[in-house]
């Protein structure tokens, strides 16, 4: 059976509905950086999410291409991620009415097999059989290594715009809890996607939401 991240670090992917603390550890991605509002059509953000996918198959599949990756074993590849952030964001307030100010890094997340090596490999097989089929150049992919460390998470339930509800929770929690948000150039507002949107209804999109935090 392909091993499934999801089922395996249940703590990290399926959180409750309420908020609790937890440490995160290092993690390495394909990521793709970019600007602007994630739900124009033919936008940045659709278009990194095409190329998230292309190299994480890539990836996947790459017995079946002949190519061989030390230590290589069968996965589900991990759900999409999102770092996101506004360059005039008060610590880390995210201002939903401005989609078009956002600042983000989509990514998803890769085995501990997974090399530069082995990633730029992958690239190089994307540019070559996909890149005419693409909207984005390959090599907007990056191996990305991303830690983030304690903070506070929490599962949501519903559409993206009803987060800030769901956020408060989350905040109110970890100032109960003795922490105080914690944002930086290199910890952000992280959110990983469990549902496909153009499947589900937006009451029951469901989300994980986490913010960084340290002890007040």
């Amino acid at each position: 059976m392909a091993f499934d991240y999801k089922k395996t670090y249940k703590e990290f992917y399926l959180p409750p509905q309420t908020p609790g603390i937890i440490e995160i550890p290092k993690m390495q991605y394909v990521a793709v950086r970019g600007k602007g509002n994630p739900n124009e059509p033919d936008g940045e953000y659709k278009a990194a999410i095409g190329l998230l996918y292309a190299v994480s198959f890539t990836l996947r599949m790459s017995p079946k291409s002949g190519h061989t990756i030390d230590g290589y074993f069968e996965y589900v590849v991990p759900p999409l991620e999102g770092l996101w952030w506004q360059a005039d964001q008060t610590a880390g307030a995210i201002d939903y009415t401005r989609k078009e100010s956002f600042e983000w890094i989509s990514m998803i997340r890769l085995p501990d097999f997974v090399t530069e090596e082995a990633f730029d490999w992958a690239v190089r097989e994307v540019s070559e059989k996909k890149g005419r089929d693409l909207p984005i150049s390959a090599s907007k992919a990056e191996f990305l290594t991303y830690q983030d460390g304690l903070c506070v998470q929490c599962m949501h339930i519903g559409s993206y715009d009803s987060e800030p509800a769901t956020i408060r929770k989350m905040e109110e929690f970890a100032m109960e809890s003795g922490y105080v948000a914690d944002f930086s150039e290199t910890r952000y507002h992280h959110e990983i996607y469990l549902s496909d949107p153009r499947r589900t209804a937006e009451d029951k999109l469901r989300t994980v939401i986490r913010h960084p935090v340290r002890h007040l």
